[in-house]
């Protein structure tokens, strides 16, 4: 009697669970594909709403510094130069635009006030600074580099139109021609912005001498307290409960509160330092220790649960062969099985550190937001007490302002963020894959 089906022959069963799984398969490939398309367009927007931040509008002018304005005494004097405000210092840049109008024949009717206006309001600072530092150049005509205000910035990157400021009193359309006629001179033009990645936060009439170089150094000093607690502590808790802690009730309620900590909002741990921090320890607001303390905190549940992770993953025959050739328990865990788990807990750690760099809650709560620092810290000590801000903080008091030129500096600001979690997460790849090994 022949059979009445073969192996090399697909029943009907057979073929419709192999339809199954192909579309089982089609359907992976398309969420993947959907995922990818929402990242490309989520780079995309970031890109290019923020790309515009890395550049700015240059005037390029030549100030004559007079001695009459600047130094009646001649002496020279440091405490006599100071006495002459920013407010001296104005004349000056309307004199230098009248010289320039008259040496170069630009057609314009506007006033040397209205043509001054297409400069920052920083402008009569940093002259001041200029004159401060260099004393010795005072009589003589110097050629300096000037931001421009936010709205020819925005003109030239086209988010600001003849159109669309008819009832903007900060630029006219007359002035806007005048700009048309600088970068046509060669006097005014769009270049690489380093101020923002090196400068410090401005007020809301100087968006275009934002930057981020401050909040990054505030960033970076709570990312070393998150680090020289976070990795210590949650390692030996780690090892401790995972390698020579004794199974009982009290263990396990240890560990259920770990893992509850972990999926505790950030904010809460934001409460617990305006709490405990600030309001009981006493110390300062907004400073880069407290935010480390309590990105700390926040930090040590992911750590210590990644490093349990990590140590599970060793083979207990690791363990039973230390201790067999006469290994004591803490040499078999600190020779044998710390190191072959390092990996998983250095990628644990980065991620948690990465985690903890992105976190804009619990730093609004203890102050860190809003805060001009003007000039980075001259020690580790200044660093870590001195009032300062961070990357996301820093982001959302950007995106919370009224100007344009704000809203594209937080997209700015989100690159360059991006581009911090982005590198510590391939060093803990790169890490995980230099100290792995197989068994």
């Amino acid at each position: 009697m022949s059979p009445k089906s073969s192996l090399l022959v697909q029943d009907r069963r057979t073929k419709k669970r192999n339809a199954a799984e192909a579309r089982f398969k089609s359907y992976g490939m398309i969420a993947i594909a959907i995922g990818l398309l929402m990242l490309c367009i989520l780079v995309f927007n970031i890109v290019s709403r923020g790309a515009g931040a890395f550049q700015q509008t240059f005037v390029t002018l030549e100030v004559t510094l007079l001695e009459s304005k600047l130094d009646k005494n001649g002496n020279r004097d440091l405490a006599d130069l100071k006495k002459v405000s920013t407010f001296g210092y104005a004349p000056l840049l309307k004199s230098a635009f009248e010289q320039k109008v008259t040496k170069t024949g630009l057609d314009t009717t506007l006033k040397t006030k209205a043509m001054a206006g297409i400069l920052s309001k920083s402008a009569p600072a940093d002259l001041r600074n200029f004159v401060l530092a260099n004393p010795d150049q005072i009589g003589e005509t110097v050629e300096f580099e000037f931001l421009a205000s936010s709205r020819v910035d925005g003109f030239l990157k086209g988010r600001v139109s003849r159109d669309s400021i008819g009832n903007d009193k900060n630029i006219s359309v007359e002035q806007l021609d005048f700009v048309d006629q600088l970068i046509t001179d060669g006097s005014l033009q769009k270049r690489f912005n380093l101020t923002f990645i090196t400068g410090s936060d401005a007020s809301d009439q100087r968006p275009e001498a934002a930057g981020m170089g401050t909040s990054m150094i505030g960033s970076l000093f709570m990312m070393l307290v998150v680090l020289a607690l976070a990795l210590p502590i949650g390692v030996a808790a780690s090892i401790y409960l995972e390698e020579f802690a004794p199974k009982n009730w009290i263990t396990d309620i240890i560990e259920v509160n770990i893992s509850n900590l972990a999926a505790v909002p950030s904010i809460v741990f934001g409460i617990l330092g305006l709490a405990v921090f600030i309001n009981y320890m006493h110390l300062p607001n907004s400073a880069p220790l407290v935010g480390g303390l309590v990105l700390t905190l926040m930090t040590l549940p992911t750590i210590i649960i990644s490093t349990r992770a990590s140590l599970k993953s060793v083979p207990p025959s690791i363990r039973d062969a230390a201790l067999g050739v006469g290994a004591s328990k803490m040499q078999s865990v600190f020779h044998h099985v710390l190191p072959l788990a390092a990996p998983g807990i250095l990628t644990g750690t980065i991620i948690g550190l990465a985690q903890a760099l992105g976190e804009t809650a619990p730093l609004l709560l203890i102050g860190m937001v809003g805060f001009i620092a003007s000039n980075p810290p001259d020690s580790i000590a200044a660093g870590l007490m001195s009032p300062n801000s961070a990357m996301p903080a820093q982001i959302y008091e950007w995106a919370k302002r009224a100007d344009p030129a704000f809203y594209e500096r937080a997209w700015g600001g989100i690159i360059i963020l991006l581009v911090f979690l982005v590198t510590m997460n391939t060093i803990a790849v790169l890490l995980r894959r230099r100290f792995e090994r197989r068994w």
